[in-house]
């Protein structure tokens, strides 16, 4: 049972203007500010969590502002792709939350919590087609790279803005907030696989993120006062991306889900708890 300190502080956190802070948030991190006290800043983040900023792309003169060194790039090699086209890559550095089937009624458990994925994609005839399929969470933690790539081959079919609260998504988020991630603002997007039939990829918000943001398609990005929206794309023109390439970016904090499909069977690889990087194999066609 939770204490009461814990609970006290899951509580005011509940009745604070959370999307407000964190649209605020994300706006400071964004301004230009002095190089040296921005340096600083830096310095101390590195410090505090272990940041590899050797693996970085750090711009002429320095980073511009705290967004640009926390969206920062890696260099050329950083996260090199595991297998071939019949891996499916995580997509994105951080820890295995929980990972298995999605079952009858396209319902997943995540740290012991029922999930409904029609919910999660913020559609129920989405999370249809995803029954009997295999889905992955990943925490990317405050140290972690946070852009979000591809895990497979093929081209977005739709994207989604699901409108929500922002939550915590870290262990005291998970232990107090029932629903967690179907309550926070999020993104869904889909990709249809030669390989593995269509991949569904969701970044989930997080209370302190500014934004998110879409590397695709640049009008959709949530928490700056634009409203839950779906865009779909012509299955034949629509953005083609590689294994790997670049679907978004978390501008402060969260975590990733993906779905497979049930047409294209998978074994999953990582087990649950385990860290991944950006790359590395999540799961395999059988």
């Amino acid at each position: 049972m939770p204490s009461i300190a814990t609970r006290v502080a899951a509580r005011t956190l509940h009745w604070l203007p959370r999307k407000q802070l964190s649209r605020g948030l994300g706006g400071l991190a964004a301004r230009s500010a002095s190089p040296a006290l921005l340096a600083r800043a830096i310095d101390l983040y590195v410090k505090a969590y272990d940041v590899d900023l050797a693996e970085a792309v750090v711009p002429p003169g320095g980073f511009r502002s705290f967004d640009d060194f926390f969206t920062r790039r890696l260099v050329e090699g950083a996260r090199p792709l595991e297998g071939d086209e019949a891996t499916l890559v995580s997509p994105a550095d951080g820890r295995v939350e929980d990972l298995g089937p999605v079952t009858a009624g396209g319902r997943i458990r995540v740290k012991g919590s029922d999930y409904s994925v029609g919910e999660l994609l913020g559609d129920p005839a989405d999370g249809a087609r995803f029954e009997g399929g295999r889905f992955a969470v990943v925490y990317l933690s405050p140290r972690d790279y946070h852009r979000v790539h591809a895990p497979v081959a093929g081209r977005v079919v739709a994207a989604r803005h699901v409108g929500g609260t922002l939550l915590p998504v870290n262990a005291f988020g998970l232990e107090n907030y029932p629903q967690l991630f179907a309550r926070n603002e999020r993104v869904a997007m889909f990709q249809r696989s030669e390989g593995f039939g269509e991949v569904a990829t969701v970044m989930v918000g997080a209370v302190g993120v500014g934004r998110i943001s879409v590397s695709f398609d640049p009008t959709i990005m949530t928490n700056v006062g634009r409203g839950p929206t779906t865009v779909r794309y012509d299955p034949a023109s629509g953005p083609s991306l590689a294994r790997g390439d670049e679907l978004g970016m978390f501008h402060l904090g969260s975590t990733a889900i993906v779905f497979t499909s049930p047409e294209h069977p998978v074994d999953l690889v990582p087990a649950s708890g385990s860290t991944v990087r950006m790359g590395r194999a999540l799961a395999v066609r059988r």
